[in-house]
């Protein structure tokens, strides 16, 4: 790996813990998924995993270990691997704003599937149905920024990589 790609990697891994940071007064709101979806289709899966790791391991060195680490291992280089492999299929900002929109409304599964492997499976539904709310906020809140945003930050970043010959 070059020094370039980890300069890179830390600095979109950085960007996105503040990203999450800035929007985390509202419920349910979160950049995230726009930025990794951004970074599957523009970076690469190389690149975008690693920033998606480096952003797990900030986000425990903020608030702790618990369960949910485990979630985060899981959902977001999942997430960066459909988005790399779908990236040659879809075409335009609707279908990453349709793949942010389902994320969203599954997160919560996800997570409910850890839970159970902790706490058992009764716990996990119940984990997941509570959170069905939550879920349904955070799929339209996806498939509203992706909708809004991945064009547009999508240039820039693609702009900045070939000023810097990253691409």
């Amino acid at each position: 790996m070059k020094i370039h790609d980890i300069v890179l990697i830390g600095l979109l891994s950085a960007l996105t813990t503040a990203g999450k940071l800035a929007l985390s007064f509202i419920p349910n709101v979160e950049i995230v998924t726009l930025f990794f979806i951004l970074f599957a289709v523009t970076l690469g899966l190389k690149r975008s995993l690693l920033i998606s790791l480096v952003f797990s391991i900030v986000e425990i060195l903020l608030y702790g270990f618990s369960t949910w680490v485990l979630g985060y291992f899981i959902i977001w280089p999942l997430l960066v691997i459909v988005a790399s492999f779908l990236s040659k299929r879809i075409k335009t900002e609707y279908g990453y704003a349709v793949l942010g929109g389902l994320f969203g409304l599954f997160f919560g599964m996800v997570f409910a599937l850890t839970e159970s492997f902790f706490y058992g499976p009764a716990y996990g539904f119940a984990y997941w149905v509570n959170g069905l709310v939550f879920d349904l906020i955070h799929g339209v809140s996806n498939f509203i920024l992706i909708l809004l945003l991945f064009k547009p930050l999508k240039k820039i970043l693609d702009s900045q990589l070939m000023r810097f010959n990253l691409i």
